[in-house]
């Protein structure tokens, strides 16, 4: 058995959910604005998680705030990505 001094391994400081929530949504937006397969759902499924997460917390007002913010910027682009697919007509040979 080692003996260990008094001193702590250091880690990095841990990130809270709303942090978490956050990189989710970009990442997902990226995907969406690169045009990956299923990232509509994708970015939908990530938004839904970040509004459930600031609801369950009482000190999330930043979250929901940034929340506020995001959202209409996220639907365009969902809706943009869903009209140029539906625009987009599959060549018959």
């Amino acid at each position: 058995m080692t003996v260990r001094n008094g001193t702590a391994r250091s880690r990095p400081p841990r990130r809270n959910h709303g942090e978490q929530f956050k990189d989710e949504v970009y990442r997902q937006m990226f995907r969406l604005e690169a045009g990956r397969p299923g990232a509509e759902l994708d970015l939908t499924m990530a938004l839904l998680r970040a509004w459930l997460a600031s609801d369950s917390d009482p000190g999330a007002s930043k979250s929901r705030e940034w929340l506020k913010k995001i959202c209409p910027i996220c639907l365009l682009m969902i809706e943009a990505s869903k009209q140029a697919s539906s625009s987009v007509q599959p060549c018959i040979q």
